[in-house]
Parts: C-alpha cells; structure tokens; sequence
C-alpha cells in the first residue's frame, strides 16, 4: 500500500540531505566534464541514487526482522553524533 505522508516525509529528508553532497559534488562534476553528455550523467546519478536506496530498504527488511526498531534509532543517533564529533576534532 502507498502511504504518501511517507512518501513526502521520506522525499523531503532525502532530498534535503543530498543538496550538497559529495554525491550531488560529484555529479556536477561529471557534468561540467562531460559536456553534451548531461542525460547520460543524469541516468547514471540516477540510478545509482536508485540502486543505494533499493539496498537501504532491502537490508532495513532483514536487520528489522532481527533488531528492535528503537535500537536502531539508538545506534543511528550515537553513530551520527560519533560522526559529528570526529568532524568537529580533525576540522577543527
């Protein structure tokens, strides 16, 4: 079934979460060097975008049958504040 508050929700974060990076980096960069090629850029960006995401769901749908939801929240929390935190330390 489709839930497309969902959908909104999931597009919305995503969409936001890619402005600007490196993936998105990169495709601009292929496509400044690629010049007349910019569908060709466009569908590979595109499918990879796709592929990863396919994955994503695919991998949620095997570690969700094993792990309670919270605990994943819990462990994507403290893995995005590691992340941050290492960030800040070798930026500095």
């Amino acid at each position: 079934m489709f839930d497309f508050k969902i959908f909104i929700t999931v597009f919305g974060s995503v969409f936001l979460s890619e402005l600007g990076d490196k993936t998105q980096l990169a495709t601009f960069l292929f496509a400044t060097t690629e010049k007349g090629r910019a569908l060709s850029v466009f569908a590979g960006s595109a499918c990879a975008l796709v592929l990863s995401s396919a994955l994503a769901v695919l991998g949620a749908g095997v570690v969700g049958k094993y792990m309670n939801p919270a605990l994943i929240n819990k462990i994507a929390g403290i893995g995005f504040i590691v992340i941050g935190v290492w960030i800040l330390i070798n930026r500095g």
